[in-house]
């Protein structure tokens, strides 16, 4: 492992930013309660109720799983928590 490597993942582990990361969309839900899944020109949004979630569109893709870990990638930086060990925003 390089040093430089090293550094990085321990600064992502201890980083802690108080912008988070948006959630996907949690209200993409069918009204009998199964999952969903919305195409559009513009983007793709998936949900299981009350699991994982996802976005995907020109100028963002975002994932989130209810308790646990979220992501979002724009065109301006990367970010992402992991909830009791912090969030990480990387500008690009």
């Amino acid at each position: 492992m390089t040093m430089k490597f090293a550094m990085a993942t321990a600064l992502m582990a201890g980083a802690v930013l108080t912008a988070a990361p948006a959630a996907a969309d949690p209200y993409c839900t069918n009204p009998d309660g199964s999952p969903c899944s919305v195409v559009t020109p513009g983007g793709a949004t998936g949900a299981v109720p009350g699991g994982p979630s996802g976005t995907a569109g020109p100028d963002a893709v975002e994932g989130s799983i209810p308790g646990g870990p979220a992501g979002q990638v724009t065109p301006g930086d990367v970010s992402g928590c992991i909830p009791g060990i912090g969030c990480i925003n990387v500008p690009r």
